[in-house]
């Protein structure tokens, strides 16, 4: 087990070459929630911060948890080539398309519909793992071109403001996620 308190080149190529990637949180009161994440969603600013395009989805655990606790921690895992998991433990911060700057952070992405959150995080510790658990699997392709981001772009940006009320004002713990100013 190697630890840093930065990423280095190597790590950054093999973050890059991932499909896939996996964020958890947790709040003081709540459930520690793991999501996995994909896409063109993630960017590598520099060797101590990154960050990552949250699209809509039927939750917003990220968001209630960073509200109370400021951590999070991003783990990258091959599946493919040479064993390696890679964790990212820091603190994140939360960007919504109501803030300033987030025009700013959002030109680092490729457009996509449902954009929800910009999470900013601060790295303060990397650390690799042999990953020789992980199983060899090949990536086959993306769901979310025929299916995530079609359902987004029919709703158009008031429907998905109307979906984000439905879903992703309270956590699955009744925390507030902020997504809206007042709640």
């Amino acid at each position: 087990m190697a630890k840093s308190d930065k990423l280095s080149d190597k790590h950054c190529i093999f973050i890059q070459q991932q499909p896939l990637f996996f964020v958890a949180t947790a709040g003081k009161d709540s459930r520690v929630n793991l999501s996995p994440k994909g896409l063109d969603s993630l960017r590598i600013i520099n060797p101590n911060r990154i960050m990552w395009l949250n699209l809509s989805g039927s939750g917003n655990e990220t968001a209630a948890h960073l509200l109370d606790v400021n951590r999070m921690t991003l783990m990258f895992c091959a599946f493919e080539g040479a064993a390696l998991i890679l964790r990212v433990y820091g603190q994140a911060s939360i960007l919504h398309p109501r803030d300033d700057g987030w025009n700013e952070a959002l030109s680092n992405f490729p457009e996509v519909a449902g954009s929800r959150q910009i999470f900013d995080m601060t790295i303060d510790l990397v650390q690799t793992s042999c990953g020789t658990g992980v199983p060899v699997m090949s990536f086959v392709k993306s769901r979310a071109e025929k299916e995530l981001l079609p359902f987004y772009e029919e709703m158009g940006p008031e429907g998905v403001e109307k979906y984000w009320a439905r879903k992703n004002v309270k956590s699955i713990d009744g925390h507030a996620t902020g997504i809206f100013n007042d709640d």
